[in-house]
């Protein structure tokens, strides 16, 4: 007996829920974080409030709130200030409680001023969306009812619970405590896997704190965001226009000896995969110093928490680290000229990009300077990182 307007095998009930909660997801990459959030792409009036209806129909987030919060993570990231950090929350809390963390977040008045501006202050916003922001689900779930029957209540739930786990619990949960990292971004952000299919492209979320403002979030040529397909799709139909994307990272192998500005902006643009190089580079040469250090006195450090840290802070800054590896770190730095060496480059190579009132050509003479003193320094791998650095183009 059909009971709703469509009856379906169970396979096409599935397929309709997961192309529903596919959109919603579509529209939180594309309306909320790349266009709202970050001004990554313009989106043509007719696009922008599709998103923002079925936004409201199947979630009921309100794009201040969203917004605020999420360029407040972006602002305070892996800081007690942070929304939902799981670094301070812990990976269970944010995985499983984040919409929660998102609710209390969007209480405070103050995160909703400072971070909310340029958000949607229509007719339809003030009276509809914020206002009655529960009435969309309220409507979608009779309609999942009149359509499909009981089962649409089954369907209905899923599509409650599918941006809550995903987007809220996964993206910034996993997203930030486990997975790959192409660049040493100032964070524990990471790709969760190269194929950003599943949560829209969001996965790649490494490569999106590294480039915010990039419309675009797959990176390397071997991973794939499917948000960017759909952007692709809407600017074909003049439905979306693209402000920024990721610059390639580009290396001329002619380059030998000396640095000029062209090198320092090409440094500075992509000093998140400067860091990651140095890290790849320089890993293996910290780690034998660690064990040469082990031999000479097996009771004198804590050389699987050294190991730890030296891995840490080759790919974050050291002052993040938890207090245990901040002190088996300074232990190893005390009893180490070459990882004392490692470790005082790397926090001078982030000065070239840090606030300074230095002018370009300052920090010209500063980049050079470092390559010398790298190039003298007998560590064959910072010798070799240094030649490498001269050549971004």
């Amino acid at each position: 007996m059909q009971l709703g307007l469509l009856e379906l095998p169970w396979w096409g009930y599935a397929l309709v829920t997961l192309g529903l909660t596919h959109l919603t997801i579509a529209s939180v990459t594309i309306f909320l974080h790349r266009h709202q959030t970050h001004r990554a792409l313009e989106l043509h009036p007719i696009a922008s409030h599709f998103f923002r209806f079925w936004l409201w129909l199947t979630t009921g987030i309100i794009t201040k709130e969203w917004v605020a919060i999420h360029r407040k993570h972006h602002a305070k990231c892996e800081t007690f200030e942070d929304p939902h950090s799981p670094q301070i929350y812990g990976i269970g809390t944010v995985l499983f409680k984040g919409a929660k963390l998102y609710r209390m977040e969007a209480r405070n008045t103050a995160t909703l001023k400072r971070y909310g501006h340029g958000t949607p202050d229509d007719w339809l916003e003030r009276s509809l969306y914020a206002k009655h922001d529960m009435l969309g689900i309220g409507i979608l779930l009779a309609s999942d009812l009149v359509l499909f029957g009981p089962i649409g209540l089954i369907m209905w739930g899923v599509q409650m619970v599918w941006i809550p786990f995903f987007a809220a619990g996964v993206i910034n949960g996993i997203g930030h405590y486990w997975g790959y990292r192409n660049f040493a971004s100032n964070d524990s952000s990471t790709n969760i896997v190269p194929w950003g299919i599943l949560i829209g492209g969001e996965e790649l979320h490494n490569n999106h704190h590294s480039y915010v403002t990039s419309a675009k979030l797959s990176n390397k040529r071997w991973e794939f965001d499917i948000g960017w397909v759909y952007i692709r799709a809407l600017e074909l139909m003049d439905l979306a226009t693209v402000h920024k994307v990721a610059p390639k990272i580009r290396f001329d192998l002619t380059k030998t000896r000396c640095c000029g500005i062209e090198t320092l902006q090409a440094i500075i643009t992509h000093r998140y995969d400067v860091l990651s190089r140095y890290a790849k580079y320089l890993k293996q040469t910290a780690i034998a110093e660690i064990s040469n250090l082990h031999a000479r006195n097996p009771t004198g450090m804590q050389d699987a928490l050294a190991l730890e840290a030296v891995k840490h802070w080759l790919q974050r800054d050291a002052g993040e680290l938890p207090e245990k590896e901040q002190a088996a770190l300074e232990d190893a730095l005390h009893s180490s000229e070459v990882l004392r060496i490692i470790y005082s480059m790397r926090q001078e190579l982030t000065v070239l990009w840090s606030h300074s009132t230095a002018s370009k050509e300052q920090l010209v003479e500063q980049l050079e300077n470092w390559c010398q003193r790298a190039e003298e320094s007998g560590i064959r791998a910072l010798q070799e990182f240094s030649r490498k650095l001269r050549c971004y183009d």
